[in-house]
C-alpha cells in the first residue's frame, strides 16, 4: 500500500499549487480520501475531504473559496487544487485513505509533500 504525494514546493502569497497524491496497493474506488496539514508546532488538521465516487466534499473554514479537492479514480489520485495562498497555509500536507466494512478500518497516510508560502 502507497500513497504518494507530489506538487509542493514554495510559492508567493497569492499564488497557487496543485497537490497530487498517487495510490497504490488498494481499492482505491472504495475509499474517502483527505487532505490533512501540520504546521511547526501545531497540530495536523483536516483542510479537505472527499467521498469514494467524489459526490461529497468538505472543507475547512480557513481554506473554503480557496481550495478545491477533486479525485480521478481511473487515475487512482486525489488532488488538492490551492489558490490565493497565504504564508498561514504553510505546512506538510498528507493524504490519507479510509475505508471501514463489517468487521475491519483501513486507514493509509502519505509521507507529507511540504508546501511553503513566503515572498
Amino acid at each position: 500500500v502507497q500513497l504518494v504525494e507530489s506538487g509542493g514546493g514554495l510559492v508567493q502569497p497569492g499564488g497557487s499549487l496543485r497537490l497530487s497524491c498517487r495510490a497504490s496497493g488498494f481499492t482505491f474506488s472504495s475509499y474517502a480520501m483527505s487532505w490533512y496539514r501540520q504546521a511547526p508546532g501545531k497540530e495536523r488538521e483536516l483542510v479537505a475531504a472527499i467521498t469514494s465516487g467524489g459526490g461529497n466534499t468538505f472543507y475547512a473554514d480557513s481554506v473554503k473559496g480557496r481550495f478545491t479537492i477533486s479525485r480521478d479514480n481511473a487515475k487512482n489520485t486525489v488532488y488538492l487544487q490551492m489558490n490565493s495562498l497565504k504564508p498561514e497555509d504553510t505546512a506538510v500536507y498528507y493524504c490519507r485513505g479510509e475505508h471501514s466494512d463489517y468487521d475491519h478500518e483501513y486507514d493509509y497516510w502519505g509521507q507529507g509533500t511540504q508546501v511553503t508560502v513566503s515572498s
